[in-house]
This record gives C-alpha cells, structure tokens and sequence, in this order.
C-alpha cells in the first residue's frame, strides 16, 4: 500500500465509496421499513409519504471505510495535516451517533449543539485544525492569539453543519451542493497538489454520489440523508475549506494559488450560508426564534413558482455555480469588495425571488377568486 501512487489512491477511494454507500442503501431501505424508521409529511415537509431517513447511514459507511483504506503513511507523507486527519474519522463517529439519535428519536437542539461542539473540538485541538489567517479581512492577517483563532474555527464548523441541515428540504439539493462544493475543493486540492488533502474530498465525493441516485427517485428505495447524512457532510465540508484557506495563505504554500480565498469560500457557501442568514432574518422579523422551522428556505420559494424538486436543485446548483465562477474571476480585486459584490447580487436575486413569488401567489388567488365566482 505504501507503494501505491497517489492516483490510483483517489481513484480507489472514489470507487470504495461510491460502491459501498449505492450497494447498502437498498438493505438501510428494508429495515427503516421494518422498524417504522420514516419521515412523515406534514406542514413543514416538501415531500406527500414517508420516506426512510437513515440515508447518512450509507454515506457515513462509504466515506470512512474508504478514508480509512487509504489514510497512509506514503500517501500523506510530511503533510501538514497529518495530525488532523485521524480525527476526522474520530469527529465523523460523533456526528454519526448525534445525527442516528436524532433521525431515530429527536433529540432536543442542545444536545445536538453540544455533539457538534465535542466533534469540532476534536478537529481543532487533538486535530491541530484551524484558521490561523484572515487573510487580509478586516485588516486582519495572522492571528495573534490561539483562543481566537479556536473560536473562530468552532463557529465556522457549526455554521456550516447547521447550514447544510436546513437546505436539506427538497429531493437532491443538500446532496447537489454537497458534491458541487466537494468538486471545487477537491479539484482545487488536486490541481495543487495537495493530494492529501483531495483524499477526504474525494471519500465524501463517492459517498454522495453513491447516495444522489436514490435521493433524486421516486422508486422503492427512496431516501433521504437526515440529520446522520447532513450533519456529517456539513462536517466534512468544513474540513475542506478550512483546509482551503490554510493553503492559501501564503502565495508560496500551493501551485495554484487563490487570492481572497475567505471570500471565494463565501461563494462557494452561498447558498446554505446565505439562505441561513436569510430566513433566520425572515423570522425574527415576524417576532419568531430564529430557529423554528418554517417553509421560507429559498428551495421552498421556487417550488411556490411550479418548480418540480429536480427542477429547484438544478435551479439552485446553477446559481451556486455562478457565483462561485464569478468569485474565481474577481478573486483579485479587494477582499471586502468583492464580499459587498457576493453579499449584494445575493440579496438582489433573492429580492426578485420573492417578488416573483408574491406575483405568482396574487395571480392564483385572483384565478381561485374568479373560479368561485
């Protein structure tokens, strides 16, 4: 194994993931039935029957049996992540059993707080991962202190788990996301020569993919990733781009370097990051915690419009594509500018959006009205 070229690695990890989480989503199918494990409809929900919830299960499988295949020696090398990545695994258990419980059982939001806390620590201290750089944000380039930079990387790491969980609305689109911002950060990775680094990308790439297929579908095995699936993406998604910016630190650090790198990863987030900042906005506007569930997620503005589920996904991955495209080609102008440019086109598109959906909501209440009369 130590001899193995880092290619074949990847290539191996890919399909070990893949072929793992495809082949035991049909059997983690049979015995959510068996044992009533569903998510039920209700006013909450996009989805009209139950549909089994333990589709984490399968990417959780995929995913660590194949980092832990192919996490070596040879293949890491001197690599300053080293350290970091035996704990991701360790992390990857925690938001397991976390999410398990709670797709099984719900579990109240402050243990599945804490949990997430637990997993993230274990990264940032044990695990030797963190952000150390601000990359000019703010003014700010290296950190002065470790607290702050620990507390600065627990945020991030909880923002983006919690993030993912509440874009997980409709078929296919925290799964879409998941493999389109794993793409960019596995690529990046790759093309850098971080193939160390590309190795995580590329076990949670498989696993997705493995899962996307049965996520999308309206056949017997249908299922979602729940709280299990959600948490760990989001999870992993943090790794990736802490990672990223690490090595983008210093011109120096990598082959193919990228300039305001904290505001291309808002560009790559874009759409769990500024849906979640969105609707928590919406509600307490409205007098309501900002935790409440409601069906305000910018996925449920474009099914009000007729969208189908795959339809939306689509919609939504094209629109991350874009700004992320337009990030890549503005990563030189200033990093706060370029961050008002993201912020702003967002808020703009997400403006229009709700206009076209009070249009098309007026539009049927006049049809409704002119029916009945």
């Amino acid at each position: 194994m130590e001899n193995l070229h880092s290619e074949i690695a990847l290539f191996l990890t890919f399909i070990v993931s893949f072929v793992i989480t495809y082949l035991s989503i049909p059997t983690i199918v049979r015995v959510a039935r068996q044992k009533n494990f569903f998510d039920n409809p209700c006013h909450r929900r996009s989805h009209v029957r139950q549909i089994p919830t333990l589709g984490g299960v399968a990417i959780f499988a995929g995913f660590t049996v194949a980092a832990g295949l192919f996490m070596n020696k040879y293949f890491f090398g001197e690599n300053i992540y080293i350290l970091s990545l035996q704990y991701v695994l360790v992390a990857c258990i925690i938001m397991f059993f976390i999410g398990l419980k709670d797709d099984i059982q719900a579990i109240a939001p402050h243990k599945k707080l804490l949990g997430q806390i637990v997993a993230a620590l274990i990264l940032i201290i044990p695990g030797n991962l963190g952000f150390t750089s601000l990359h000019g944000f703010f003014g700010i380039n290296e950190f002065g202190s470790a607290i702050v930079s620990m507390f600065l990387t627990l945020f991030v790491i909880i923002v983006i788990i919690n993030s993912l969980n509440l874009i997980d609305g409709i078929d296919g689109l925290a799964s879409s996301i998941g493999i389109l911002i794993t793409l960019f950060f596995g690529s990046w990775f790759f093309i850098s020569g971080n193939e160390a680094c590309c190795l995580i990308s590329i076990a949670i790439l498989g696993a997705l993919l493995g899962f996307f297929r049965f996520n999308v579908s309206n056949d017997q095995f249908k299922i979602f990733m729940g709280d299990t699936g959600s948490m760990l993406v989001g999870l992993l998604l943090a790794v990736q781009v802490i990672m990223f910016n690490e090595l983008n630190k210093d011109i120096g650090n990598t082959a193919f370097f990228i300039s305001s790198s904290p505001a291309v990863s808002f560009a790559v987030f874009i759409i769990p990051l500024f849906d979640t900042i969105r609707v928590f906005i919406i509600r307490m506007s409205r007098g309501r915690s900002p935790f409440v569930a409601d069906k305000n997620h910018l996925h449920h503005c474009i099914l009000k419009l007729g969208f189908t589920h795959v339809q939306s996904t689509l919609l939504i991955v094209f629109v991350n594509i874009f700004f992320i495209a337009m990030a890549l080609c503005l990563q030189n102008i200033d990093i706060h500018l370029l961050l008002l440019i993201i912020l702003g086109l967002a808020t703009i598109l997400s403006l229009y959006l709700e206009k076209m959906v009070k249009k098309n909501g007026n539009l049927l209440n006049k049809k409704d009205k002119t029916n009945n009369e």
